[in-house]
Parts: C-alpha cells; structure tokens; sequence
C-alpha cells in the first residue's frame, strides 16, 4: 500500500459536484422562509465555507497543465487594492516551469468564477510540510476565519475542485490526530479525515463543521496497488483508500509560515478552553 496519492498532478479533465450535507449544531439565528434554525445555520456556515474557496490553476501557453485548490486567508491594504494570501499545497506549486503561470479563480461556487495573476511567495513539499503560499491582488479578500486545533470524532466539511472540475462539498469527522511531541513514525500525518477527496483537491480547506473556521489543510490520501488483466497484458493502478486522507494542521501551517517569513499571517492560536471550534 502506497503512503500517498498527490492530488494536483493530473491535469484536469472535469468531474461532477457532490454535496454531502451533514450536522452542525444549532445556534439561536434568523430563520430563512421556509427553514428551521438549524437549517438556516447550517447554510451561513456553508456559505462561509464556500465564498473562502478558490481553484488553483498552472498553465503554459494559455493551456492548462495542473490545477488545485486553496483557501483565501487573510487581506492586506495595498496600494492597488487588498492584497490577498491564498493557502494551497506545496506540491501544486512544485517545479513550477519559468514560463508558466499561475492563477486563482474565485467566486467558483457561483459558476465558472473570476480568474486572476497570482504570485507564488513561497511553498514547500515535503512529508513534514506540504503547503504553498500565493498572493492576489483584489478589491475584495474574502479571508476565512481561523480556527483551533481540531479533536478527534470532530465534524467537518471538505471542499475542493478534484479533477480540476467543479466545486466538491464532502462531509466527514476527524479520524486521527497526530499529537505534538509524541512519537510518530517519519512523515506521519499530523491529521486524518474519513471524507473521500481525489486528484486535484490538493490543497483544499477542511473546516469545522459548527462554525465553518479553517482547521487544515487537505494535503494527501492513502492509495492501493491494485493488479489487472486486460487480453493477457497485466498492469497495476493506484487507487484512492476511502476515508483516509491527510489534513496539514494549522500547527504545520504556521511553521511554514514562521520559515518563510509571514509568520502571523494565521494570527494567534485560539486557546480550545471555552472556545468552540
């Protein structure tokens, strides 16, 4: 069984939407005609999720040779508008060619999006880190709210592009996580969901499904080598294993950030006493 499957490798060749609609908690909020408070909180959380969302896409030559997805996170003044960073994974920025370009779509859940420049700042791809950094420069920044460090059995929502095709909305629980400090086999994952994701979701937020605040990052999931036979030629494929898919924490995030020199990008971390996810 192969430790990962890379998820932005494979340029994209379009895929269908799913939405998996699962529980948050209710909290007293304006009904919606026609909605139950529980429902109508569950949409403006989705609503949160979805607006932060963007695709990444590499192209040379006005044609496109990968793409991921990524998270808006925060927003800075600038002189040509808010200067906007955008979290992605490290490898979907790797051996990125000289003349190639790179781009973040947004607005992606209301059709085909908007495309703008983006900047590559920094990304690293490696099993202890895999995240990248990009900056956009738009006059609206529609950065996610950060969240604590998630626990196990925790609900969250999944949301990428795979395939490099249409926005996927999955639910799942946080099935592992790794604790600081303790002792891990090299390149472990920090954290594991049980929401199925699949090429070109690399990069992707995992978010709380109570509040809808940012707590990680989809980086991998878990392939197996399974054996074929088509008119006496035999071959092999990878294929994803269901519900195992590596998450980069928050903890990994703002180490990356610290080494490459935007460390506060994230703000603090959020103390889990008394706080909701």
């Amino acid at each position: 069984m192969t430790r990962r499957g890379r998820l932005s490798q494979v340029i994209a060749i379009g895929a269908l939407a799913a939405l998996a609609l699962g529980g948050c908690a209710s909290t007293p909020v304006s009904e919606a005609p026609g909605m139950s408070g529980w429902e109508s909180q569950r949409r403006i959380v989705i609503d949160r999720i979805l607006g932060s969302t963007v695709q990444i896409v590499l192209e040379r030559e006005g044609k496109r040779v990968r793409s991921g997805s990524g998270v808006v996170v925060a927003g800075r003044p600038s002189a040509t508008g808010a200067g906007c960073f955008v979290l992605t994974s490290g490898h979907t920025l790797d051996m990125t060619a000289a003349d190639s370009t790179v781009h973040v779509l947004l607005k992606r859940h209301r059709g085909s999006g908007t495309k703008v420049p983006a900047t590559v700042l920094a990304y690293h791809d490696a099993d202890d880190v895999d995240v990248g950094l990009l900056s956009i420069d738009i006059e609206d920044c529609p950065g996610v709210t950060i969240g604590r460090s998630p626990d196990i059995g925790d609900e969250v929502w999944v949301v990428a592009f795979p395939w490099g095709g249409n926005m996927n909305l999955v639910g799942g629980v946080i099935s592992q996580v790794g604790l600081e400090g303790a002792s891990m086999p090299e390149g472990a994952p920090q954290l594991m969901v049980d929401a199925s994701v699949s090429y070109g979701a690399s990069g992707g937020g995992v978010y709380s499904a109570r509040t809808g605040n940012l707590v990680g990052l989809i980086e991998s999931y878990r392939t197996a080598r399974v054996s074929f036979q088509v008119d006496r030629h035999t071959g092999q494929i990878d294929v994803p294993v269901p519900g195992e898919t590596y998450v980069v924490s928050l903890a990994q995030i703002r180490r990356f950030l610290a080494a490459t020199g935007h460390a506060g990008l994230l703000g603090t971390t959020r103390s889990s006493a008394g706080a909701h996810q």
